[in-house]
């Protein structure tokens, strides 16, 4: 036994020993381990320092950029992207707080700001802050996501006294604003119903147990809540309503009444209604703006007032800057619902979407004056839009009209003086100094030339405040700021003193308005010597016929004058162009010499040629045409050279009729066939290419590999020179017309490097009147103008950078004939909304370094010289509008009324691919009013 004993104990040392050592190693390689691991993460903090070095430097450029800009949108995002990833919590909402200020947040912004702010207030009593931020994210957009985050939370604080109340209020709020979202309502349906179950689940008593009165009450009040929200649900229009009915049959011990039965059919019919328009929204892509109108114009048709505004709000939700249907989300609401609450926060988000857009701010004006907003608001509101940043100087006139009518609208002219009165006249002043110093600094016009403030207050001082000195005053200071040469002017200021003035003075502004008129100086004369025949004595008569008698012979000698200096120009230059026609006949002559020294049979051989080509041009080739109403100035039509219009030889004779030419020797070229039987050409089947290379091997084959595919070809001519060489442009006739149609497409299909320009045959002989170009000379809403792009820039890269404003329709980079590019190119959107949205987001972007400039496309007038006869509109010559130092026009049309437009001074500024110069060689005067249109005016007065 204790031998056995021994040899246990001895084992079971050996065995300590074995583990002891195991022990050892395996803590050797644990340190060993550990090693390698320390120097791992030392590498690793390493890294992460330097990139911490780096977030916290891009962190305090981008703070340093928003103090010098604060509305820089992108910035914000970047700003709140990087504090996120450092865990700068701190900062990251002090960041989130002050874009919130500026901007309404985005769905997804405000979800991630809500988990963060969740996350950090976990205790009971920073509960209230986190309901004061749910409060604000769901007044910035309607988001049913949001809104089931906001009663989620409010679930986990019902344990406080009155906190199942809270709960069932934020819900009923929740299905109240986003319940009829077609496809997203149904979960926030679904988890009211799950709260009240959860709530029935607490109040029923255990199997076996007889509930009281009151128990039996509290169970009755709870099974007719779920009841209720059962049949709310299924009376409106939602996808997957037909689980929701089944559920509701199974849970309802009573079964469905018929009543509830009778509104989920109808709900049914109208959701079957509205699904193709779900379905399209399903399948498009963002920003779905076309698929979203569709849908708010059925639901206008269907007329449900609550259906309208879901819709509304689900398209701004997704195009939340598109000014347009901002406006027409507002109009319905002041037009129909009339609700101040709804129609008041409605106009407020409008203008933190598009403070740009001035027609905004004067609607916001408008309702709250309207529904009775205190004084200070509608000012304060006011001074916002001033510091909006308005793209053009006219909506700083507008807003401030806007304005200036609401503060007249408060003024009860019955008192002679009061607060608002002074309150009127002091807005008046500020609004011209405002004009003077703000606007005028910052686009180089005051937006008013023609001073309708101005016009307006002398109005309202001499019919409201009975003070015509005080209206004598401003139109004196109206006319100094370069008026006073404009009939119309002063028949405005003749007719406020016919109707608050006196004869002496009326006279006064007429014998004024003689002398210093000088567009229309005959009818002025008219209406003063009018006036004298109804007012005058026979001095004044006498006077007034001098007056006018001498103003209209020094106008005559100085209209004489005009049109001299006029016909000397225009016959200087066409002196000049027969100068040059001539030098190019002698030059041409001079070759032709040359060439005669040449060997006999060489010379008539070539003679022989250069006559069949002349022709062969001269009697059937056509001009070549294009269109293209985007095209720059430096892409205006070319005619090709050596092809149209040009002189026969010297010394050249036509061939007798009856004539054969001798036929060529062997070595002479197989002639093509059907040229010379000009009766098989078909201009309506034939096109004209042409900008190909000189150097084009085979030209006849590689056009035909291209065009076959438009439809079957009957035959190619090459054009070349008599060298034999090609000359870059060629004929292509189909066997159909319909043919022409396929082979247009491939204009500016790129062959050998250079773009191939294929346009129609039309043959100006048959067609003389056939317009050479169909130019566009309106602004293309849907298009825009993009210059300065790198030349590397190609189409693909450019059209995926614009798709992401909206569904890119045409990519045209601008090229010269070589197929250089220009750094220009248009790009037309689906819609004019689109193309607005591109530009504003993408004017100013960088593209590979290079600083892109983008406007809407509007195309410039080209050069064109009256001549007798031309029916083209005297309005059509009107110079294009000048736009001041915050950029080109985009979609703003002036509001200005035609009877008081003036062309503006021509500016040297470069836009859409002209400058104003060549604007205003363009301008031409428009036809004068004849007598009996002045009197109408006047009458009308």
């Amino acid at each position: 036994m204790a031998a056995s004993s021994n040899a246990e104990q001895t084992q079971l040392q050996d065995m300590e020993e074995e583990d002891a050592g195991m022990e050892e190693r395996e803590m050797e390689s644990d340190e060993e381990e550990e090693g390698m691991g320390e120097e791992n993460s030392d590498d690793e903090e390493d890294d992460s320092s330097e990139d911490e070095k780096e977030n916290e430097a891009e962190i305090q450029r981008l703070e340093e950029q928003l103090s010098i800009n604060a509305f820089d949108y992108n910035c914000h995002v970047d700003l709140i992207k990087l504090l996120k990833q450092e865990g700068e919590l701190f900062r990251l909402r002090k960041a989130r707080q002050k874009m919130s200020e500026l901007f309404p947040l985005t769905e997804e912004i405000w979800l991630d700001w809500l988990k963060d702010e969740i996350r950090l207030t976990e205790e009971e009593p920073n509960r209230e802050k986190v309901y004061e931020l749910f409060e604000k994210a769901v007044k910035d957009y309607i988001c049913p996501d949001i809104w089931l985050e906001y009663a989620q939370y409010s679930i986990g604080g019902m344990g406080s006294p009155g906190g199942i109340d809270r709960v069932r209020s934020i819900f009923e709020r929740a299905v109240t604003a986003v319940g009829l979202h077609m496809t997203k309502g149904q979960a926030v349906w679904e988890a009211y119903r799950e709260f009240e179950n959860a709530i029935l689940s607490t109040v029923q008593p255990p199997p076996g147990k007889i509930p009281s009165r009151e128990e039996q009450e509290l169970l009755k009040t709870q099974l007719g809540r779920i009841h209720t929200l059962f049949r709310r649900q299924l009376a409106i229009p939602l996808m997957e309503m037909e689980a929701t009915y089944a559920e509701y049959e199974e849970w309802s011990e009573e079964g469905v009444a018929d009543t509830v039965t009778h509104q989920y059919k109808k709900a049914l019919q109208q959701m079957e209604k509205c699904k193709p328009f779900e379905d399209s929204l399903l399948v498009a892509e963002p920003p779905k703006l076309a698929e979203y109108q569709a849908y708010i114009d059925f639901e206008l048709k269907e007329g449900d007032p609550a259906r309208i505004q879901i819709t509304f709000e689900r398209t701004l939700a997704e195009n939340c800057l598109v000014p347009d249907m901002w406006a027409k989300y507002t109009s319905y609401l002041d037009r129909q619902l009339k609700i101040k609450d709804l129609v008041l926060s409605t106009h407020e988000r409008a203008v933190r979407n598009c403070p740009w857009t001035m027609g905004l701010w004067k609607s916001y004006l408008l309702a709250l004056e309207r529904h009775g907003a205190d004084h200070q608001t509608v000012s304060d509101v006011f001074e916002k839009a001033l510091n909006a940043g308005f793209i053009q100087a006219t909506d700083y006139v507008e807003i401030w009209q806007a304005y200036l009518d609401y503060l007249r609208r408060r003024v009860d002219f019955s008192k002679e003086s009061s607060k608002e009165l002074e309150e009127l006249r002091g807005a008046f002043s500020r609004s011209l100094d405002y004009m003077k110093q703000d606007v005028e600094e910052r686009f180089g016009e005051s937006g008013d030339p023609s001073c309708l403030i101005m016009q307006i207050w002398a109005r309202i001082e001499a019919l409201h405040c009975k003070n015509i000195q005080k209206a004598r005053e401003l139109w004196d200071s109206i006319m100094t700021k370069g008026n006073a040469k404009f009939a119309n002017m002063w028949l405005e200021y003749y007719n406020l003193e016919r109707s608050y003035g006196d004869p002496v003075h009326c006279r006064k502004a007429l014998h004024r308005a003689v002398q210093c008129t000088s567009d229309y100086p005959e009818h002025v004369c008219e209406v003063l010597l009018t006036f004298e025949r109804v007012e005058g004595t026979l001095e004044d008569w006498d006077v007034a016929v001098q007056k006018t008698e001498t103003r209209l012979n020094r106008i005559n000698e100085q209209r004489a004058k005009v049109a001299e200096k006029e016909a000397t120009l225009a016959r200087q230059e066409e002196e000049r162009a027969d100068q040059r026609r001539k030098a190019k006949a002698e030059k041409k002559a001079q070759k032709k010499v040359q060439k005669g020294s040449r060997a006999g049979e060489k010379r008539k051989a070539e003679q022989d040629d250069y006559d069949d080509e002349w022709n062969e041009d001269s009697e059937q080739a056509p001009k070549r045409l294009r269109g293209n109403g985007d095209q720059t100035a430096e892409e205006s039509m070319e005619t090709e050279t050596g092809l149209f219009g040009r002189n026969p030889p010297p010394g050249y004779k036509p061939a007798p009729p009856g004539f054969k030419k001798p036929q060529p020797g062997p070595s002479a070229a197989a002639p093509r066939p059907n040229d010379d039987k000009p009766e098989l050409r078909n201009d309506d089947s034939s096109v004209f290419i042409s900008n190909l290379a000189y150097t084009l091997e085979e030209p006849e084959a590689k056009l035909r590999t291209l065009f076959e595919t438009c439809g079957p070809i009957k035959q190619i001519r090459p054009v070349v020179s008599n060298k034999g060489t090609f000359k870059g442009y060629c004929y292509l006739q189909f066997e159909s017309a319909v043919s022409v149609a396929e082979a247009l497409k491939l204009d500016r299909r790129e062959v050998e490097g250079r773009p191939m320009f294929v346009s129609p045959c039309v043959d100006k002989s048959k067609n003389p009147d056939f317009k050479v170009f169909k130019y566009n000379t309106s602004m293309e809403k849907e298009k825009i103008f993009i210059s300065g792009l790198p030349f590397s820039c190609t189409k693909e890269q450019l059209e995926g950078i614009c798709r992401d404003h909206g569904v890119v329709k045409e990519v045209r980079l601008v090229t010269y004939r070589s197929g250089k590019p220009k750094g220009l190119a248009y790009v037309e959107f689906a819609n004019e909304a689109q193309a607005s949205q591109a530009v504003l987001k993408m004017d100013g972007m960088e593209v590979e370094g290079n600083k892109i400039s983008v406007a809407i496309s509007n195309p410039p007038r080209r050069n064109m010289v009256d001549k007798p006869g031309s029916s083209r509109p005297a309005a059509d010559l009107m110079p294009r509008q000048v736009y001041g130092s915050r950029g080109r026009g985009r979609t703003q049309l002036s509001l200005l009324p035609r009877s008081l437009h003036r062309q503006s001074a021509p500016v040297n500024k470069v836009e859409n691919g002209t400058t104003a110069e060549a604007a205003a060689n363009a301008a031409g005067e428009t036809k004068p009013l004849s007598n009996s249109d002045f009197a109408r005016m006047l009458l009308s007065k």
